[in-house]
């Protein structure tokens, strides 16, 4: 059951929702939203981000939130701020923690997960099973955030 997202703003962005996936237990993928991150003051498209609802084997290492923040927007937090926003949603499933992963790599995804007050968990090797360890990562930085 997928619920209305309009309420996903505030002062300056808000999550337009692009679409919905149904749970496919065969590739492991639980329900999901996936949106386009608009700023409010010119409609400027900034990003992406999605949320994964429930937790699985994949979301332990794939994790219930993903975003990309579109090169020449970088550096304005719109990622934490969509998170945020996306905690309101998580909380209408009664989601009461929620799990983020990033490349060990990427310094900007990391800081990210800081900002919205996340706890680091660690460094986890990823499963051969897994598409992220498919793509040719090995690693992954999983943090939680508890609602």
């Amino acid at each position: 059951m997928f619920f209305d997202t309009t309420d996903l703003k505030d002062k300056e962005i808000y999550l337009r929702l692009s679409k919905t996936a149904e749970e496919n237990k065969d590739k492991g993928y639980v329900p999901a939203y996936y949106f386009t991150i608009v700023r409010c003051a010119d409609n400027v498209e900034v990003g992406s981000c999605d949320l994964r609802i429930g937790h699985n084997e994949n979301t332990k290492y794939a994790g219930n939130i993903g975003y990309e923040i579109y090169e020449p927007f970088r550096g304005n937090r719109y990622a934490s701020k969509a998170c945020k926003l996306l905690f309101i949603l998580t909380k209408k499933h009664m989601m009461n923690e929620i799990i983020i992963t990033c490349s060990p790599e990427n310094i900007e995804s990391r800081k990210t997960c800081e900002y919205i007050g996340a706890e680091f968990i660690g460094i986890v090797g990823l499963p051969s099973w897994h598409e992220i360890y498919k793509s040719g990562r090995r690693n992954t930085c999983q943090y939680i955030v508890r609602l």
